[in-house]
């Protein structure tokens, strides 16, 4: 079921204790409150639904600010990075300590095709984490770049493994 906002996030200063049926409970004082109103897109009764939403600002309340882990300074670094490899792996570890069943999947994959790759530990850096999933518009790892173009992460790697895809594309990189 999707959502539609129809009033934007108002932010007040809590009066009264939330109860403890409350979307969120916090036994903390002092939070601040919003409430976000949303209306099912389908076909349902004209249902409004409220959830109450608490935290702990650290900016004044009514400031809300967007900020992206993607730099200018990191998008240059990663452009770098894929455009002077012919194949790239960002993983949780190294090609020779994988720490993560899905980087380990990729990295077996690679190896068995028999062509040099790199590797960068995306756990080093919290910063490069954050900016990789922007960069390649991709939540998860590991993230695979052949010739500078994000290829996929684990699913379809294997998947373009099996039916030959993977092959191919890495061929072709490697006569470039």
């Amino acid at each position: 079921m999707s959502f539609l906002c129809l009033t934007p996030l108002q932010f007040q200063p809590r009066t009264q204790p939330l109860s403890s049926s409350s979307f969120f409970h916090s036994h903390v004082r002092g939070t601040t409150s919003a409430t976000l109103s949303l209306r099912p897109l389908s076909p349902l009764p004209s249902t409004f639904l409220s959830y109450k939403l608490r935290f702990q600002p650290k900016l004044n309340p009514t400031t809300v600010r967007c900020s992206s882990a993607l730099t200018p300074e990191l998008k240059s670094t990663l452009d770098k990075v894929v455009n002077s490899n012919k194949v790239v792996l960002f993983m949780k570890g190294t090609k020779d300590f994988p720490q993560c069943g899905f980087s380990n999947t990729v990295v077996q994959i690679l190896k068995s095709q028999n062509v040099p790759f790199e590797t960068i530990n995306i756990l080093e850096n919290e910063l490069l984490r954050q900016g990789l999933k922007e960069y390649s518009s991709w939540p998860t790892f590991p993230q695979l770049y052949i010739e500078g173009e994000f290829f996929g992460g684990c699913d379809i790697t294997v998947e373009a493994y099996q039916n030959g895809q993977l092959q191919e594309v890495l061929e072709k990189a490697m006569c470039n």
